[in-house]
């Protein structure tokens, strides 16, 4: 994959909690979730699940599909670092 990695969570900091003027620890509050959660997306050390995807489209004004979008593609980019596929050959569909 090309271009830079970039952690979903570094996009919720960024693009919406500076501009917001919000914490990790005020979302997590408006969310209703462990502090923790949000501090560990936004340091990037976890992942955006559906149940926080669900959490922040209600509270951002997004759609949960923009953030699974986002973690997906980082998570295929990262994988996809990882792995030598070069012995796989494409089976011939006919």
């Amino acid at each position: 994959m090309n271009g830079p990695l970039i952690h979903p969570g570094e996009i919720l900091n960024e693009e919406f909690l500076k501009p917001l003027g919000l914490s990790a620890i005020a979302l997590a509050k408006l969310c209703n979730v462990p502090r923790t959660r949000f501090e560990r997306v936004v340091a990037a050390k976890t992942a955006i699940t559906p149940d926080t995807a669900l959490r922040l489209s209600k509270a951002l004004g997004t759609t949960p599909q923009f953030w699974m979008t986002l973690q997906t593609r980082y998570d295929l980019a990262t994988t996809a670092n990882r792995l030598d596929l070069d012995d796989i050959k494409p089976i011939k569909v006919a």
